[in-house]
């Protein structure tokens, strides 16, 4: 039997040809901007091409990811406020496994418990029109939405004079559920802790 690729090994592989598709050494040449061949002829079609050769590729990789059942987990570690999280998060350019939805629903509440010590005393947002615009919340609206949701993840913005902590919460798969692709069976709702006084700027 020929070797099965792990997560990190495709996660690798696909940055590698997301690299050559975006020099140019990748191209969908069938691709046309607007079907129509006499003003395709006027727009420059070449990012469109590799896009969709890249893209292309991905669909491959997940296929894979289906047929040999890899995995789409990487396991993430954040440090805030000397408070450590080591969570599993799925890669943004892999897809989640039904096992990955589960290993993700079962870390919720650590995750969430994290949330809660290292937001504490911080202003809360929730983000809505595409993380245009921002409404202030509560602790029991992070919770009520929590509730409602099935997995969690973080992303962290920091630098020396700023602190912004995004709660991702979400449902369904998790490749689905950012830019509101797949609602309403995947979906997640953003919210942004920041130090008081302070705009979520992520």
């Amino acid at each position: 039997m020929s070797k099965v690729y792990t997560t990190e090994e495709l996660i690798q592989i696909l940055r590698s040809e997301r690299q050559a598709c975006l020099k140019g050494e990748r191209l969908k040449l069938e691709v046309t901007v607007s079907g129509n061949p006499l003003i395709d002829q006027f727009i420059k079609s070449d990012g469109l091409q590799k896009f969709t050769a890249y893209e292309d590729f991905k669909a491959a990789i997940h296929d894979y990811q289906k047929k040999y059942e890899v995995s789409g987990i990487v396991w993430r570690k954040v440090t805030i406020k000397t408070k450590i999280l080591r969570y599993p998060e799925v890669d943004s350019q892999l897809i989640a496994l039904p096992g990955d939805v589960e290993i993700l629903k079962n870390a919720k509440s650590s995750l969430l418990n994290f949330w809660d010590e290292v937001t504490d005393e911080m202003d809360l947002y929730l983000s809505f029109n595409n993380s245009k615009q921002y409404q202030n919340i509560l602790k029991a609206d992070v919770e009520r939405i929590a509730q409602r949701t099935e997995w969690a993840s973080l992303c962290v913005f920091e630098n020396s004079n700023f602190l912004e902590i995004i709660l991702q919460l979400g449902w369904g798969k998790p490749e689905e559920a950012s830019y509101k692709r797949g609602r309403p069976h995947s979906g997640s709702e953003y919210i942004h802790a920041v130090n008081p006084g302070n705009r979520p700027i992520g």
